[in-house]
Parts: structure tokens; sequence; C-alpha cells
């Protein structure tokens, strides 16, 4: 059922002050209930239409009253078709609170993103790693500086979240901290899981992302090649760069993470029926689980340090980030390799080798401990190698077929 709805503007001539000027309110009914408020300007009564109920003439003081009337019109009458899709009743007092920012409660966007980051820092080790708080905690840092470079703020509210807001904040990330488009996406895919759940929360009412597209740059996923990977292998290196390279071996022939090789324990290695050795475990990441048979090659690794003592009852000779990036570094340096190692690279190698010797799309996921099998084809490369070894196929089966074509010259 529909509800009464009115604005008007009047004078408040009891308050009159020493010109004569009297104060312009504002009152909103609902239903016969009235809120009222004041409109912080005063007139001449003289120039007042009271039928009307605003400012006469065109005269400069007349046009600024009447556009602050109907500016706040306008507003009042967005405000109670909002409240009138989401809520069961609407009030004229609520309305009125609403529009004066005086709402009972007003939830704040870095309060909210505090609450969220601490959340996160409580659930390293458990739900998520650290890196995952890290991107929370730099980006509440970016929208604080934001927010007190473009409006001179020290928080916003929530609800004052909208599309420009988003726009204006991307633009910020591009052209004053020189970001990269794919650290931009990642940033908004962050800001828009707290607005999304404040927006479940009710918090909010409108989700601003609802029509904001986040663009990533479709960046090429680098890989090693099968002869790159043979390079690393026999290369020799001392001992301290020798045991990062194993490492990173390792996982180029079992897919698994920095964290997940540095967390590997006797514990995950199991033997299925047939007797064949497999690794077991959940993604430090994702929580999801995984199962990967083990080659030759990582069951050398694991036999070549299994009497060595590590941390923890670790297995592998895993050093820290900082420590492992370095040296593999300086690994492809001395090996000639002209890419950038990383273990995200040594992960997008087991999934194209394994991808281009022909195992399923679907195997490569379990094994990688995806999600979903999407991100798999992010991973996933076609080899000239494969695209070869599939043409040739190909051409057999329509042998026949050529023989049959001729040419007329």
């Amino acid at each position: 059922m529909r509800s009464t709805f009115k604005v008007l503007f009047f004078l408040k001539r009891d308050k009159q002050k020493k010109d004569g000027s009297v104060p312009v309110y504002c009152r909103i009914t609902i239903d016969g209930k009235e809120a009222r408020f004041g409109m912080k300007k005063y007139i001449d009564p003289k120039l007042w239409n009271i039928k009307e109920g605003k400012a006469t003439g065109k005269s400069a003081e007349s046009s600024e009253i009447n556009a602050l009337l109907e500016k706040t019109k306008a507003g009042i009458h967005k405000i109670y078709r909002d409240v009138q899709e989401r809520e069961n009743t609407v009030s004229a007092e609520k309305v009125k609170n609403i529009f004066l920012g005086i709402d009972s409660k007003q939830y704040m966007l870095l309060k909210a993103f505090d609450e969220h980051v601490e959340e996160k820092f409580n659930l390293i080790g458990k739900r998520i790693v650290k890196s995952t708080y890290h991107r929370y905690y730099y980006l509440r840092v970016r929208l604080s500086e934001f927010l007190t470079e473009k409006y001179h703020l020290s928080d916003i509210p929530l609800r004052e979240i909208n599309y420009q807001f988003i726009r204006d904040f991307e633009m910020y990330l591009l052209t004053v901290r020189g970001n990269k488009q794919s650290t931009i996406a990642q940033y908004l895919i962050n800001l828009k899981k707290i607005v999304e759940l404040a927006y479940k929360n009710e918090w909010i009412y409108r989700n601003p992302f609802i029509n904001y597209k986040i663009e990533d740059e479709k960046s090429e996923r680098g890989y090693l090649s099968q002869r790159e990977v043979e390079i690393l292998m026999n290369w020799k290196l001392d001992k301290r760069l020798e045991r990062t390279r194993d490492v990173f071996i390792f996982c180029c022939f079992t897919g698994l993470s920095y964290i997940d090789a540095f967390k590997l324990t006797k514990e995950q290695i199991q033997l299925s029926i047939d007797g064949q050795q497999w690794i077991m475990g959940k993604r430090e990441k994702t929580d999801m689980d995984y199962f990967i048979p083990m080659m030759e090659i990582p069951k050398k690794i694991l036999e070549k340090y299994k009497n060595h003592i590590f941390k923890d009852g670790k297995l592998l000779p895993v050093k820290t980030s900082i420590m492992v990036n370095r040296h593999l570094k300086q690994i492809a340096e001395i090996c000639g390799i002209k890419k950038h190692l990383t273990f995200h690279l040594s992960r997008h190698t087991f999934a194209t080798l394994t991808m281009s010797k022909g195992v399923s799309l679907e195997s490569v996921s379990k094994m990688l401990g995806h999600k979903n099998i999407q991100t798999t084809q992010i991973y996933a490369k076609m080899t000239t190698e494969k695209i070869g070894r599939d043409m040739a196929i190909f051409a057999e089966s329509i042998r026949e077929t050529e023989r049959k074509f001729v040419v007329n010259f």
C-alpha cells in the first residue's frame, strides 16, 4: 500500500531577525505525520510566495534560494523512494534523519575496513596466508591517502560510496600512485568485497559496484619450456643455490606453491592401493584439497634430502621468500634463463607441461587445488609441441581425403 507523501517549504515567522528576514523551513509529511528542519537560509518575507512555497522574482537571492529548495526536494524524494523500496514502512522522521546525515546508524568505510583487516589478521595461518592480509592492509592505506588528498576527509560514510567514487579511486591509483592495471584490479576486487559485505549486512542499501566493470590486463602467464627445465636441473651450482634450485624443480613437477612446499611434511606423502606415492594436502591459500601422484624427479629430490633434519619435520630445504627470490634471480642469471624465476612460474610450468603432454584440464585443476576449472584455464598453455602433435594426428586422420584431392594446373 502506497503512503501519502509531500514536501513543502515555509517561513518560520516567529524567528524573525532584526533585519526583518525570516528562516526558511522544510516540512516532510508522510501519512499525515510531519517532520521539520531548518534550511539555514533567511529571506525577506516580501520575496516569499506562500502558495507556491518558494521565492518570487528573478533576483540573485531568489534564484539561489529556489535552486537550494529544488535540490533539497529532489534529494528527499530520492530518499523516500529508496526507503520505500527496501523497507515495509517509511516515516517522515526517518527520511529527514537520512537526508540530514543523522541516521541512527552511520557506518564508515575505513572503520568497516579496520574491522575486516583485523579479522583477516586473526585468520593468518588458519584460513589465509600473510600475503592475503597484506593486500587488504595496503588497500586500506591507499584508501586513506585517497580520502585525504581528494576529499580532505579522514573517513567517509559507506552510503556515500558511489560509482564516481570508485572511478575516482581507480584514476588515483593509476595516475597518482602509478599502479599497474593488474594491481588496480586487485585493489578494486578487494574493495568490492568490503562493499558487498556492507550490503549483505544492510549497512548500505545499494551496491555501487553493481554496474562497475573492473578492467584487468590480460597478461600472459610465464612458464618454462621443457628444455629450460632440463637446463636448470643439470646445471652445477654451489650448495646454497642448489637447494633452492632443487625445491623449484620439485614444484615444476608437482605444481606445489611456495607456501605448500615450505610446509610439506612426511605425513602428506601417502601410498595408493597400487603402491604409488602421492602428495596429499590442503592448499594454504584456498583450503582446497590437492592430490598429486609423485613422478621420479620429485621422488629423487625427496630421497636426496631424506637424511637432513629441517625444522618442524619439513621435507625440503625451503628458505624465506625473500632469500628464495634472491637465489632464483642468481640462478636464472647463471643458467642463462631470460625469464623471471618465481614459484608462481614453477606452478605455471607444471600446469603447462602436463597439459601439453595430454593431461586433462580436470586432472590438472585437481592437482593444483583450484576452486574452479576456470582458474586452471588461465595457467594452461598450448605449446607448439602439443599443437604440432595434435595437427599430426589430424593430418593422419584425413590422409585418405588428401589422396583424393587433385590439383588442376
